[in-house]
């Protein structure tokens, strides 16, 4: 990743008031007092995250354990939880399935961690939420999107911090087809995230009244997408959907702009974009329009605060997977603050239904029923070049409650 210029690091610098003010306003948020270090006498809190951190989506998952280390340093500086400092124990589970569950079975038995968090490719969260539920451990997702950790392979030991593929296709398709047409044409991963996006995609665009054209299934790890790019064109939809990420969603971009489909007035969008993908692009090849989890001009307190910690610990604007990491972090210690143990039943309990501050502009909670964070939706178009803080401009932001559907929608049952 790419460090910000000096230029950039002043904007933050001036919009989020400096270090030291980043320290005041996180004691303010947290409740906390005092400003040195303390001495620990008791056993560290430890949290093991596990992420795909040699895969396709390697680039992304740093950026998850980044977020979550800047939120872990933010407590230990002020005594930490419950009079315990808090450790981060790392794994990579590659984004395959049995590296994934010999991962959490060895941060879990070997390692003795308190909770497990992370997890990109949905088939490996729903392995290692089995995991954590046979050991009786809590078990944070921050960044799969599958309907299926919420619905109906749900477990009672599993909480979901990221917007599922429900929730980000329904607030993105409408802005989609408002700017680029209702005839799609899909490329989608050949696994269960893109397969879990597709759907979503399908459903949307079903309740608005448009048409899939064409599709097009491409591996994982695809880096040449001309020949699935080069059958879209020909369908001639109004846009082709991107059913991808991380490093494949990169180079599907890459081959859009140079097969040059804008000039045939071909849009391009998706359901998940955001910084982590517009920073390897670079302006000249981010286009189109994306659901997004998280963004830099998101104008609260707390969001200011974020970006200013991550500016201070690795000299880069954060993004939204900084963002699932840092918030999620936050969440699971501020709910053993409140529970006033690691105990993972009684930490459970203090994450059901609870309130909390979201780092966006609407409510955040976590659904007692399914165990969802409920969140807001951004949707943003990709700029072509330098306009500001960021690679999107804001066109909306959709409320969590409009997009993520009741519990006669559900099918989970713990």
């Amino acid at each position: 990743m790419s460090a910000i210029s000096r230029r950039r690091f002043l904007q933050l610098s001036a919009l989020a008031g400096g270090s030291m003010a980043f320290g005041n306003l996180a004691d303010q948020m947290l409740g906390l007092t005092g400003g040195t270090s303390r001495a620990y006498a008791a056993e560290p809190i430890k949290v093991g995250i596990i992420d795909p951190l040699s895969s396709p989506y390697k680039t992304s998952s740093i950026h998850d354990v980044h977020g979550a280390t800047v939120a872990l340093e933010m407590y230990n500086k002020r005594g930490g939880v419950l009079g315990r400092p808090v450790s981060i124990i790392e794994a990579d589970d590659a984004s395959n399935l049995q590296t994934a569950i010999k991962m959490a079975n060895k941060l879990i038995k070997e390692d003795h961690v308190d909770f497990l968090m992370g997890t990109f490719n949905g088939d490996v969260a729903l392995a290692v939420a089995d995991v954590a539920k046979q050991q009786n451990k809590l078990f944070m997702a921050t960044c799969p999107h599958i309907m299926d950790l919420t619905g109906a392979h749900c477990n009672s030991h599993t909480f979901v911090f990221m917007p599922n593929a429900r929730m980000m296709a329904q607030a993105v398709a409408p802005y989609i087809v408002q700017v680029h047409g209702s005839r799609w044409y899909m490329i989608t991963a050949d696994t269960v995230d893109g397969k879990a996006a597709l759907q979503a995609m399908m459903d949307a665009l079903k309740a608005l009244n448009g048409e899939v054209v064409g599709a097009a299934v491409t591996p994982f790890g695809t880096t040449d997408f001309t020949a699935a790019l080069t059958e879209a064109k020909a369908a001639k939809p109004s846009v082709v959907i991107l059913n991808l990420y991380g490093w494949d969603l990169v180079n599907a971009l890459k081959g859009y702009t140079k097969l040059e489909l804008a000039k045939e007035k071909i849009g391009v969008g998706g359901m998940i974009g955001g910084e982590q993908i517009g920073r390897p692009l670079g302006y000249a090849n981010n286009a189109g329009i994306w659901g997004l989890i998280w963004d830099p001009k998101i104008n609260t307190e707390s969001s200011k605060r974020f970006i200013q910690g991550v500016i201070d610990k690795y000299n880069h604007t954060p993004t939204s997977r900084c963002y699932l990491g840092y918030a999620a972090m936050i969440q699971i210690l501020e709910a053993v603050r409140r529970a006033g143990t690691t105990e993972t039943m009684d930490v459970i309990k203090a994450l059901e239904g609870h309130d909390f501050d979201g780092l966006k502009e609407g409510r955040s909670y976590f659904r007692a029923w399914d165990h969802q964070h409920v969140q807001d939706v951004l949707v943003g178009q990709a700029y072509g070049k330098e306009l500001g803080l960021g690679h999107y401009q804001l066109l909306a932001t959709v409320p969590g409650d409009a997009v993520a559907g009741g519990r006669a929608e559900n099918l989970c049952r713990f």
